[in-house]
């Protein structure tokens, strides 16, 4: 059995949706399909959730009105039978009831979470109607029935596994099954999310809990590329990348993949295949857990970034001294990304200001703190990266005119992180491309 899940920008249009139907009816095997809501509809909902919060409940019914005069037009160029129409508009009629009622309802987070999940309901169920129409056999797979995380908003595979192998056993019958990604229920048993980009995170999860053959990601653009293609005018698409490169390049920047999804799939081995729902013959790139080669394979960039310098000639050496440093980061639930010593300082990068105000005046006790904000992190990802002639030369030499500001070699033979002002990201980016792939 295999997994192909596809994003918002691969059902977000009508005409998408016949496309995936081609695609999962390909071939013989029996296959889970993970949707996203509609491109944009998260958003939407985002902003629905948003007024209701701030108390604007005119606001919020406008792009409720809004939102659902796109689905309504969305059905009639989906759907050609009055019949399907009919049901699609049922279900249009539910959701939009509900977003329509809570609307003289107390807004709370646990209402938030329902709010958000209303897309991928949407989006599975419009696409089950199209597949009955096309006269496709399939069951609905109501992820809200299997899909659980811990009271530390932790998946909770066991249980996962356990639940969906159940509900597979009782409809062996069926050869194709669509579910809903992004969303699950908490350890209170209430509707929750797994954060942005979370279908990903369902898919490998499903695919971890299955023990499938392949976890196929599809996306509009085909495979993970060398180098970001919306900044850099020539890229390239990556063929293999070994699990570790495409963990390291999904937590520095490259978008095309969630940070989250890789973990699961290396946990059980299952390949994971990036692929172009616009180009399905395109080959993609595929994640296993060899690399497939050595060297320099692509550059990535996360932006947001904020450095922190502490200056302490009294105590950068004193016993427990850096220990004391990262309890102040993890009693403020706040992660490092990059960190650099030296005899007298110690810097370190965070992705977040949510704490900063409270992290700095902690850490003010050890010594001067100097905060630089607006940076991004620069990642060289590759397989011995480290060990593979010629990288530093190359690497140094490219961004000679950036001024970098801290460096990260050594840490791990998939990564060397440059930290530039974000005010140099593209001119970075492009010099990198020139400097390491000669593009």
């Amino acid at each position: 059995m295999k997994v192909m899940k596809f994003g918002g920008t691969s059902v977000g249009k009508p005409e998408r949706m016949h496309q995936v139907a081609q695609l999962i009816t390909k071939g013989d095997e029996p296959t889970i399909v993970v949707l996203s809501a509609l491109s944009g509809t998260t958003n939407s909902l985002v902003e629905i959730s948003t007024s209701l919060s701030q108390g604007d409940r005119m606001a919020a019914k406008q792009k409720i009105d809004q939102l659902e005069a796109h689905y309504r037009a969305f059905v009639l160029d989906l759907l050609k039978k009055e019949d399907t129409r009919h049901k699609a508009n049922d279900v249009l009629k539910e959701h939009f009831e509900f977003l329509n009622i809570i609307l003289r309802i107390s807004f709370s987070e646990a209402l938030n979470k329902d709010i958000l999940a209303q897309g991928e309901l949407l989006s599975t169920k419009l696409f089950s109607a199209y597949l009955e129409e096309q006269g496709i056999d399939h069951l609905l797979l109501p992820a809200l029935e299997f899909m659980s995380i811990d009271s530390n908003e932790e998946p909770q595979l066991g249980s996962i596994k356990i639940k969906l192998s159940q509900l597979l056993h009782h409809n062996n019958a069926k050869k194709l099954f669509i579910t809903q990604g992004y969303i699950c229920r908490n350890a209170k048993g209430e509707v929750d999310n797994l954060k942005r980009g979370g279908s990903d995170y369902t898919a490998s999860l499903i695919a971890a809990a299955i023990k499938a053959t392949v976890c196929e990601i599809w996306t509009d653009i085909d495979g993970m590329h060398n180098n970001d293609p919306r900044i850099v005018d020539k890229t390239i698409a990556i063929k293999q990348l070994s699990f570790d490169e495409a963990a390291e390049l999904a937590y520095f920047g490259a978008k095309i993949l969630h940070p989250t999804c890789i973990w699961p799939a290396q946990q059980e081995n299952v390949p994971v295949k990036l692929l172009n729902t616009m180009q399905p013959e395109a080959a993609g790139t595929v994640i296993t857990k060899e690399a497939g080669s050595v060297g320099v394979k692509a550059v990535a960039a996360k932006d947001g970034i904020i450095a922190i310098k502490i200056k302490s000639s009294r105590m950068l050496l004193a016993y427990g001294f850096l220990r004391k440093v990262f309890e102040v980061f993890e009693k403020y639930h706040t992660s490092i990304d990059m960190i650099t010593t030296s005899e007298v300082a110690v810097s370190v990068t965070i992705d977040s200001d949510i704490y900063l105000l409270q992290i700095v005046r902690e850490l003010e006790p050890f010594g001067t703190v100097d905060v630089e904000q607006q940076q991004t992190i620069v990642s060289i990802v590759g397989n011995e990266i480290a060990q593979t002639e010629d990288v530093l030369q190359k690497l140094f030499s490219a961004v000679k005119e950036v001024p970098v500001t801290m460096v990260s070699y050594g840490g791990s033979p998939h990564n060397i992180s440059l930290l530039v002002p974000s005010t140099y990201k593209t001119k970075t980016l492009q010099l990198l491309n020139k400097g390491l792939f000669g593009l």
